[in-house]
């Protein structure tokens, strides 16, 4: 445990006139606490209810990359629930992202075109300009780049923890922040007391494994949508079976490629369909735009087809603010775990998600990573996650998660016995208020983390975005 008689220094000054900010000194690297140091900056909500205030509840977003440097900003986000009452609600930038000490990035030219379904030819040069990424990331990464990792995470949560004069702490995280969880109570049992995961990583896969389920769960939420959309052809006319209506999508994209600047086009229409079909309220558009694409390149008219692509386009494969630096920390953060060097292992994937998981970010899930060109070794082996010790804590997991598959929070919720909440029918992602809202699952939720009340072992509720209320034929 990290000994420290630091205290936080609260200001108003910041993003959220709700909320307080603080910066805190840690050591860069833990086993040499009086070298260098980092700063943390931190954000707190105090409990609006301080006779019922059962302490502090830290929450860490998405990642990793630090939800594109918001990590502060969750407790504004959780301002109007009842966690709001009675826990001061604490958030921060993990470091490397947003107002902590922020990762260096050298952005790298690119050469391989932006392809969903990339010819054999291309491999070669998407795997260089990867090796060009992880080069640029060294010489602008300096000392702290081989530091940014989960455990040293976990440590400068211990660390806040310690400034703020607790004993322990309550935890919701979302996504990779839920891992930070579970790996933080594996290095300090003793204090953690409640615990939620929201859309875990799976406890036994490397990060290459975790992205390459990304890409099938993409496909298995497109193949849901099929399945609804065969059942009701009359009013959509793509056919009566899922077959039958994945082979429109097939043919809307090969129609797309052999247009004038079909790549692009064919590539947009791939990322839209991944985007929309983990989308259950957005399967009518995405039926309808299907239907249009094939009627437009059915008469050849390339300018209905770009307008209706433009139209419905989601914007999944734009960048997001603070992208190249949310981008390096989530680089840094994957090279905890072994990568393969040899490049063909990533070819043969690649060729695999081609051929049955062009949607979303499927091909880009297999491509070759910086794992495959690292230029240093993680200063300590990645945590195992056990659970010795702290109270049994809730996974909250949709079984339609197309960046954090259900098979995952199973996984998860088996090793640590922890209850399981399964969000049915549902591609949300972070599910619990940053979805929407869902009463059922806030009531287990918020149930829990105010009256320390669980549900059942293993329980199920509707999603909050259910699919149009079209008859079926």
């Amino acid at each position: 445990m990290l000994q420290t008689t630091q205290r936080l220094e609260w200001t108003a000054a910041g993003p959220d006139e709700r909320l307080e900010y603080a910066t805190l000194d840690v050591p860069l690297d833990y086993t040499d606490p009086g070298g260098e140091r980092v700063s943390i900056a931190v954000s707190r909500l105090r409990a609006k209810d301080p006779v019922r205030r059962r302490g502090i509840l830290l929450g860490v977003s998405g990642g990793p990359g630090g939800d594109g440097g918001q990590g502060r900003d969750l407790p504004g986000r959780l301002y109007d629930t009842p966690l709001a009452d009675v826990y001061d609600l604490i958030g921060f930038d993990p470091r490397g992202t947003g107002a902590s000490t922020q990762l260096c990035i050298e952005v790298t030219p690119t050469t391989a075109p932006f392809d969903s379904r990339p010819s054999d030819d291309v491999f070669t040069a998407m795997a260089a300009d990867m090796y060009e990424r992880e080069q640029g990331c060294r010489r602008a990464g300096g000392t702290l780049r081989p530091h940014i990792n989960t455990r040293n995470t976990a440590r400068d949560m211990d660390a806040i923890r310690a400034a703020l004069g607790e004993d322990r702490i309550s935890f919701l995280g979302y996504a990779y922040g839920s891992y930070v969880g579970v790996v933080y109570g594996t290095m300090f049992p003793a204090r953690l007391d409640r615990s939620v995961l929201d859309s875990c990583v799976h406890p036994g896969w490397t990060w290459r494994r975790q992205f390459l389920a990304q890409a099938a769960a993409v496909r298995a939420n497109v193949d849901r949508w099929s399945e609804w959309t065969a059942r009701r052809d009359g009013h959509f006319g793509l056919g009566t079976t899922a077959h039958e209506v994945f082979a429109a999508v097939e043919r809307v994209a090969a129609r797309l490629e052999a247009q004038p600047h079909g790549t692009h086009a064919r590539t947009s229409f791939d990322g839209t369909v991944g985007s929309l079909a983990t989308d259950r309220s957005a399967w009518e558009k995405l039926g309808l735009l299907v239907g249009g694409l094939l009627a437009a390149t059915g008469q050849g008219d390339a300018e209905r087809a770009g307008t209706l692509l433009a139209r419905h386009s989601t914007g999944g494969w734009g960048a997001r603010a603070n992208e190249q630096v949310r981008q390096s920390v989530l680089e840094a953060v994957t090279l905890e775990t072994e990568w393969p060097a040899d490049l063909e292992t990533y070819y043969a994937d690649m060729r695999k998600c081609r051929e049955k998981y062009p949607f979303g970010h499927g091909v880009l899930r297999a491509a070759p990573w910086v794992g495959a060109f690292r230029t240093f070794e993680s200063p300590e082996p990645p945590t195992v996650p056990a659970r010795d010790g702290y109270p049994v804590g809730l996974i909250v997991q949709a079984d339609g998660d197309p960046l954090d598959d259900h098979e995952g929070g199973v996984a998860m919720a088996e090793l640590l016995g922890h209850h399981l909440i399964t969000v049915e029918d549902s591609g949300d992602h972070e599910v619990y208020v940053l979805s929407g809202a869902n009463p059922q699952l806030e009531a287990y939720v918020e149930g829990y983390l105010v009256d320390g009340v669980l549900p059942p072992a293993r329980v199920s509720v509707p999603g909050a975005h259910p699919a149009p209320a079209i008859p079926e034929d």
